[in-house]
């Protein structure tokens, strides 16, 4: 079975003073908050939405 790689989404940046899907974006990454993080499979949807909000998160990848 091949091992699916995760990664760690780590918010850095409020979301105040941002446009709607900039904040719809960290949402939908399941944060909210300054150093909240959420663990997720490193597919292609979430790399794209990673993308538009790349100033406001880092990126951590996960090998298991």
């Amino acid at each position: 079975m091949a091992k699916t790689k995760k990664i760690k989404v780590i918010q850095t940046k409020s979301v105040i003073d941002r446009p709607k899907d900039q904040k719809l974006t960290i949402e939908a990454l399941g944060l909210g908050r300054p150093n909240y993080f959420k663990l997720h499979n490193d597919t292609p949807q979430i790399r794209g939405m990673i993308k538009k909000v790349a100033h406001l998160v880092d990126v951590v990848e996960i090998e298991e």
